[in-house]
């Protein structure tokens, strides 16, 4: 059985849009045929704990149907980085093409050593990632919570900058 997905993309180096349009359409192919995807807009943000310098990133949200467990999913999220280039390096938050990160797995909770950790435990707490998910699922409560992201990101106190929006179909 098919389970929801949650996935934020973002991209600050390269065609950034190009990069995110190849993550979803890779991210596509891991659905059930004749299943729905919902696809947020995608915004322009400054980058947050990053080297000086960074390029603003490109950020959104997806929700796929996903068969397979949450390793799984991982384990297909970190080949379609790789596959569009990008390369580990020892710098924290570091410029890169593509960064792919599970922010829910349908109701699942989980923390498996610094690995995987569901929901995405910074979810909450970044203005990149909560405004594109409220844009698609705003009713959404997450597992282990009993705010909707909606009530998340209108109580948001955050240092970042309001996001720019970039693009709605895309």
């Amino acid at each position: 059985m098919a389970i929801r997905a949650g996935i934020a993309l973002g991209s600050n180096l390269g065609n950034r849009l190009a990069n995110l349009r190849k993550a979803r359409d890779m991210l596509l192919t891991l659905m059930p045929e004749g299943t729905q995807y919902l696809q947020a807009p995608v915004y322009i943000s400054s980058p947050v704990n990053c080297p000086a310098d960074s390029p603003d990133f490109f950020n959104t949200v997806v929700e796929i149907d996903f068969i397979g467990t949450p390793h799984d999913l991982l384990r297909s999220t970190q080949g379609i980085e790789f596959h569009i280039g990008r390369v580990a390096v020892a710098q924290t938050n570091a410029p890169r093409i593509i960064d792919l990160d599970i922010l829910y797995f349908d109701d699942v909770k989980l923390q498996d050593g610094g690995i995987l950790t569901l929901p995405h435990p910074r979810l909450i707490y970044r203005r990149f990632v909560l405004q594109p998910l409220v844009d698609i699922r705003p009713e959404l409560v997450l597992p282990g919570d009993v705010a909707t992201v909606g009530e998340h990101f209108r109580r948001l106190d955050s240092d970042e900058p309001e996001l720019n929006l970039l693009q709605s179909a895309w």
